[in-house]
């Protein structure tokens, strides 16, 4: 499906139309004037985020100012790729601090502070963490949260905090069963202005870390689900057998088959193999066919995770379960039926 896809190299000069944005989402974040803001980045950050931040703090009259850290050695033994776990800061003490005494963030890393070890630290003392996604700005500026955005993820937050059991079927053979008893739920509409928070852009879905030994059953990937880590749609279907959360089979007869086995395989790690968290999207404005228009270099997806009506399956780090690993899967599928407690809150992959 990635055959003959019409991309455009985009420029990432900087326009103003882009850091009205940026403005808008930081207001949204509660952002006053003399508020103390980090700027967080590496050196291999997208710059053109860097500057829209700073340009956009700035117009609001805060007190801004650049973290800068180097970016990390590699110590993975693949390529690592959208996990929410950046290492840049390398519990460097200084920099906590100075992140923790900020009232909020502009988080510019290229992995994001969603999973760091640093994270509890930083927010204990009431920062709030703004992770914008290494994406080009024009994705951003599609994306860009409304506060109307903030209703239907509180409610599907609300539906999960009390519920038992998530249910996922689909047509192509899928059937899982989550306990959600002991999970940790969470939300992300894209922006927060309540201290210790975190949230990121894009964003609009609804999630559940499952406590150990919650998850079993079927998970099949149909042509068209998308495999975000390699930044492809499927051209065929792949199934996993899941028991005790980590997936014990991959079967299929293809390219994709082969990719996810010999990733999965390298890092030597079941707990790269284990469930990190389970959802489905609220964003109506989100689109499961973005990654067709953009270069990969410019894209990082995170907009698949949260088009209305995915089912989102993720591997790797789950501290719920106390698995920590750089090893990870982000999986949005379409069609599938997603019930909580036996009421369909997806229906075959349209939102009920």
């Amino acid at each position: 499906p990635d055959a003959g896809r019409s991309v455009v190299s985009l420029s990432e000069r900087i326009e103003a139309k882009w850091i009205d944005s940026f403005v808008e989402v930081f207001r949204l974040c509660g952002v006053q004037p003399g508020d103390a803001c980090a700027v967080l980045s590496e050196t291999q950050s997208r710059q053109s985020l860097v500057q829209l931040s700073e340009l956009a703090l700035a117009r609001l009259g805060a007190r801004w100012f650049h973290v800068v850290l180097p970016t990390p050695k590699q110590t993975a033994p693949v390529p690592v790729r959208s996990t929410g776990a950046s290492d840049a800061i390398g519990r460097l003490e200084p920099v906590v601090a100075a992140l923790a005494g900020s009232t909020f963030i502009a988080d510019c890393t290229v992995e994001g502070l969603q999973h760091a070890v640093e994270l509890p630290q930083i927010l204990q003392r009431g920062a709030r963490v703004l992770v914008v996604s290494n994406e080009h700005p024009e994705i951003l500026e599609r994306t860009a949260p409304h506060a109307e955005d903030e209703a239907p993820v509180r409610d599907a937050m609300r539906l999960l905090k009390g519920a038992r059991v998530m249910q996922v079927t689909s047509a192509a053979g899928t059937d899982l069963t989550i306990s959600l008893t002991g999970a940790r739920v969470g939300g992300v509409w894209g922006f927060s202005a309540k201290p210790g928070s975190l949230t990121h852009w894009p964003a609009g879905l609804v999630l559940a870390f499952p406590a150990a030994g919650s998850v079993n059953g079927t998970l099949v990937m149909a042509p068209g689900d998308v495999n975000l880590t390699f930044k492809r749609y499927l051209a065929d279907p792949v199934t996993l057998r899941i028991a005790d959360d980590h997936v014990t089979a991959i079967e299929g007869h293809s390219v994709d088959a082969d990719l996810m086995r010999g990733y999965l395989a390298a890092w030597g790690d079941r707990e790269a193999y284990a469930v990190s968290h389970v959802g489905w999207g609220l964003n109506r404005r989100a689109r499961w066919d973005a990654m067709t228009f953009y270069d990969k270099a410019d894209f990082n997806g995170t907009e698949l995770r949260a088009f209305a009506g995915s089912f989102l399956y993720s591997t790797g780090a789950n501290e719920v379960a106390g698995r920590h690993t750089l090893g990870h899967f982000d999986l949005p599928m379409r069609g599938c039926t997603v019930t909580i407690d036996g009421v369909a809150v997806v229906r075959n992959g349209e939102l009920a």
